[in-house]
């Protein structure tokens, strides 16, 4: 009877991870569609069927790079790095001792506190456009990369509330209260003794975080121009009235994902850490 119990549980296994991977073939295939069409020439990439083995080019590159003698892309995405960079610190400055509050030394009604946090994800991102554009029309904060930093920072901060609670919440209190027998104050039990601890947590929040200011596009759409112009803004330029350039959107849209995917596979072990945190007690 073992025997069976063992075999039925090799053969589930093996059904769970063919199914892992054909899932994993599945999230794939537009990603490599993508990068291929991306090497291929217009002619070719508006071709219906596909044509798998049409010559290969780096014209849609050049042009996305601005060697047509069209805009560069070098100052929308130094505007992206910038506000997904530094919104991401300002989260994360301003999430750990919120998150210390709510999960090792918590406050009254910290539940409470939480689903306030939490609430405001529900308000749809639409019913705030207004207002705030008014706002930064009326301070003359438009097209200005420092409003989006805010935006950016406001809006991940909430997300990154709960996430870190939850990984706070493993911190051993033993070695907190032996910080405070030494004398430690709270910036450098933070710093010196909860960060640490809770470093894959806090790179899970931080990568989804920039993730979210990356790809952020309507706010960056509506209250941004010339000067602040975001990548994901840049890249809807080349949807124009004359059709879509398949071929040069593929090249920008794999350019432009390339900083994510980098982020993502750096931190991959960070990640995988973090998100399972607390899940096994």
């Amino acid at each position: 009877m073992s025997d069976i119990g063992v075999t039925i549980r090799r053969h589930r296994g093996l059904g769970y991870g063919l199914v892992a991977w054909l899932a994993g073939i599945v999230f794939f295939l537009p990603i490599a569609w993508m990068a291929l069409t991306s090497f291929h020439s217009e002619a070719d990439a508006a071709t219906n069927p596909p044509s798998f083995g049409a010559s290969l080019t780096l014209d849609g590159y050049r042009e996305f790079f601005g060697s047509g003698g069209g805009a560069s892309p070098w100052p929308a995405l130094i505007n992206s790095t910038v506000a997904s960079l530094v919104s991401t610190l300002c989260v994360l400055l301003l999430a750990l001792p919120a998150a210390y509050a709510l999960s090792i030394r918590r406050v009254r009604k910290w539940t409470d506190v939480l689903f306030f946090f939490l609430s405001t994800k529900m308000l749809p991102v639409v019913a705030g456009l207004l207002p705030i554009y008014l706002f930064a029309k009326n301070t003359g904060m438009l097209d200005n990369i420092w409003l989006l930093v805010i935006l950016y920072t406001s809006m991940n901060l909430p997300i990154a509330v709960w996430m870190m609670q939850s990984f706070l919440a493993e911190v051993p209190v033993a070695v907190i209260e032996a910080a405070q027998i030494d004398g430690a104050r709270l910036p450098t039990i933070l710093a010196r003794v909860v960060a640490p601890i809770a470093l894959p947590g806090i790179a899970a929040t931080a990568l989804i975080c920039f993730i979210f200011s990356w790809n952020e596009l309507l706010f960056a759409r509506v209250l941004t121009g010339v000067v602040a112009e975001t990548a994901p803004v840049f890249l809807t330029g080349f949807i124009t009235s004359q059709g879509l350039f398949l071929a040069k959107v593929c090249a920008a849209s794999l350019v432009i994902s390339l900083p994510v995917l980098a982020a993502g596979f750096a931190a991959q072990d960070k990640l995988v850490q973090g998100l399972s945190l607390g899940a096994v007690k």
